[in-house]
């Protein structure tokens, strides 16, 4: 008996369901990274307004520090899901182990670069002097545990491109588990502080890169990959990293230089702004998601050279994303009252707070495109248009952000640029997206 076509409406519950099984686990390891210095700066805002302003600062640098090589993840999950539609595992895993050991270098080469130049790095982010003997304290010690986070990045980077996003769920719970009573334990408990919150961040990371090691380990035993180094491995894949570091540096940069530029409107708008910025952070790994899901599907269909299949599933979920950012920035608003005081009992910082928020709700639909547009390119492997559509953005936001100070400006103005810089990466990608040229299938782009 012959099998129906498939309907559009069959097609779209289709979509659905894979959007939903991969985006869901996807969500709970996303927001480990956000919820792991929101547990930070809730913790230390308790100790004073000095330490939480010296850990915003640190926290963006530390940040900067690893999310540009966020690439281990978004390549790798693109180059593992091409090869799993074309039926090669073996060769899918393998990609993933050159991954993992790139991260190994490269996180060596930023732990030996950032200790000595930390109160430099401190100083040069504008950090006043109360904020920067905390924000040194906190950069020194976290740096120890970044080759753990690229090792997290990187393995995740494989399981989600074997479409299994069920296990970085698990690791980032546990992960954040444990993260929240080191915190607990060491600044409270055992009194050290700012230093303790440090020190439990990096016991939690690497405890996670050991747990995803043994899972990519078993896998490439099991499919006969080997875990040995490959240089010519490692090397292709830094090549086709460079594109999607060039844009995650461009993004960084944006970010730093608000960052910078709230740092030099006072403490406490330092310490608003560390907090609207965990937020954001929080509010776009969630809406990232549906882009995690879309770098797997996308990767998949091109894989497989189903070029109607990566269309389709493009447009839906251009929907979820922006139904999901409508009811993040209702959510926003409504809770606002009750998770301030988590953070901050100052009524200087609570103020900026209040009012800078409904940007940033107001902002959430548009995020929602951004981020998923974002994920459907990476997923795809056109790294070299993301780059340098995000480099004219950065040129667009820096006069923006300048501007703020400069006519005397405060935290909700700088969040407005900030708003500014996400409409202008929709268009970017929106136009992309409908030229069609990001289609390229086959098992390599």
């Amino acid at each position: 008996m012959t099998q129906a076509p498939a309907t559009p409406r069959r097609i779209v519950r289709r979509h659905d369901r894979e959007i939903i099984a991969l985006a869901l686990p996807a969500f709970g390891s996303l927001v480990a990274e956000p919820l792991f210095v929101m547990v930070d700066s809730a913790v230390i805002g308790h100790l004073g307004t000095s330490q939480l302003a010296g850990l915003g600062v640190a926290a963006g640098l530390l940040t900067t520090a690893v999310s540009v090589f966020v690439f281990l993840a978004y390549a790798t999950t693109a180059a593992v899901a091409r090869r799993v539609g074309a039926g090669d595992l073996p060769a899918a895993i393998r990609q993933g182990m050159d991954g993992i050991w790139l991260a190994l270098l490269l996180g060596a080469v930023v732990v030996a670069a950032v200790l000595p130049s930390a109160p430099w790095l401190v100083e040069a982010f504008g950090a006043s002097p109360t904020a920067a003997p905390h924000a040194t304290a906190y950069l020194r010690i976290s740096a120890l545990g970044i080759p753990a986070m690229l090792v997290v990045l990187a393995a995740t980077g494989v399981l989600r491109g074997l479409q299994d996003t069920r296990t970085p769920l698990y690791v980032a719970i546990g992960g954040f588990s444990a993260n929240a009573a080191l915190n607990i334990g060491l600044v409270y408990g055992a009194g050290l502080g700012i230093a303790g919150s440090a020190w439990g961040t990096v016991l939690a990371q690497c405890g996670m890169a050991a747990a995803y090691l043994a899972v990519v380990i078993r896998g490439a035993r099991r499919h006969g990959a080997s875990l040995r180094p490959d240089a010519a491995g490692i090397r292709a894949c830094a090549q086709a990293g460079v594109p999607l570091l060039v844009r995650t540096l461009s993004l960084r940069a944006v970010l730093m230089i608000a960052t910078a530029i709230a740092a030099r409107l006072g403490d406490a708008e330092v310490a608003a702004h560390q907090i609207v910025l965990t937020l954001w952070s929080l509010l776009a790994f969630a809406l990232d998601a549906i882009a995690i899901a879309g770098q797997a599907i996308i990767g998949r269909y091109l894989g497989a050279g189903d070029e109607e299949g990566a269309r389709a599933a493009c447009r839906r979920m251009v929907q979820w994303g922006i139904a999901s950012g409508l009811v993040l920035g209702v959510l926003v608003v409504l809770a606002r009252p009750l998770f301030i005081p988590l953070f901050t009992s100052d009524p200087a910082v609570q103020g900026p707070l209040l009012t800078t928020l409904l940007v940033v709700a107001a902002s959430q639909p548009v995020s929602g495109i951004v981020f998923i547009l974002d994920g459907v390119l990476m997923g795809a492997g056109d790294g070299r248009y993301l780059a340098w559509a995000m480099v004219a953005t950065l040129a667009l936001f820096l006069p923006a952000a300048l501007a703020v100070p400069a006519f005397g400006g405060g935290l909700v103005a700088l969040w407005w640029a900030m708003a500014l810089m996400m409409t202008v990466r929709m268009l970017t990608l929106w136009l992309r997206t409908r030229s069609g040229r990001w289609i390229v299938t086959g098992a390599s782009r």
